[in-house]
């Protein structure tokens, strides 16, 4: 494993992130932690670009360019692997966070409602653009450019930048319940496996970022269906 103890701050960091970004927003708000979970998008873009930032800081360190660090070839792609692909994404995505919902709090399946909370509706449609973007941009190059590429055992390679792949997912939002923070590790944890693994594997990463770039999209719609209409979340 390539200099150890960068690669495990660089991969704990985003977790920290979100707990520090958490807690000062909920000290300079004089509120707790559950009354501004509902402004997660919006700090979770945030630290993406402060994400990005280090990234950058990393590349310039290491010589590299970002899609060097991501490996990312110009190659011709195939349209149907590549819906295929997001797909069964997706359906991961979905059954872990199901499943998960299942065992934490004996619904199935179960959604946790704040995760869509109203904001002002106008960053909503804002963080459409921003969120999916930064997002896709700052957890690729942390988990699967730096992480996966930075161990030399394939299981390490995986499993450990997935553990902490789904575990940063654990603090977004920021909520010291452990039934909720065990709730959103496992509701990651199948699909942030996978997701290594198929980067190991040398998948197309431009199918593995146009997957995620559309998990946050749909979030972000929800969000900005639910703050132009309250009712619906209320509903919820």
């Amino acid at each position: 494993m390539k200099d150890s103890r960068k690669t495990w701050f660089v991969l704990l960091m985003r977790c920290l992130l979100f707990i520090v970004v958490f807690s000062f927003f909920s000290i300079i708000t004089q509120r707790n932690l559950t009354e501004i979970a509902h402004w997660w998008t919006i700090l979770a873009s945030i630290m993406n670009i402060i994400t990005i930032i280090v990234l950058w800081i990393i590349c310039k360190y290491e010589n590299v360019t970002y899609s060097e660090m991501i490996h990312y070839k110009k190659e011709q792609k195939s349209i149907f692997k590549g819906f295929l692909f997001v797909v069964i994404m997706l359906l991961i995505g979905m059954g872990g966070m199901y499943l998960a919902g299942g065992l934490c709090y004996g619904k199935f399946p179960y959604f946790a409602p704040i995760l869509i909370a109203p904001i002002s509706p106008y960053l909503a449609v804002l963080n459409i653009f921003i969120l999916p973007l930064t997002t896709t941009i700052a957890e690729e190059g942390v988990y699967l450019g730096y992480g996966v590429n930075h161990f030399t055992s394939k299981w390490t390679a995986i499993f450990i930048p997935a553990f902490f792949y789904a575990l940063q997912h654990s603090f977004i939002p920021t909520i010291f319940d452990m039934k909720f923070i065990i709730y959103r590790f496992l509701s990651f944890l199948p699909l942030t496996i996978w997701v290594c693994f198929q980067y190991y594997r040398k998948y197309c990463i431009s199918y593995i970022m146009t997957g995620h770039w559309i998990l946050n999209i749909a979030t972000t719609i929800q969000i900005m269906i639910t703050s132009f209409n309250p009712e619906i979340y209320d509903i919820l």
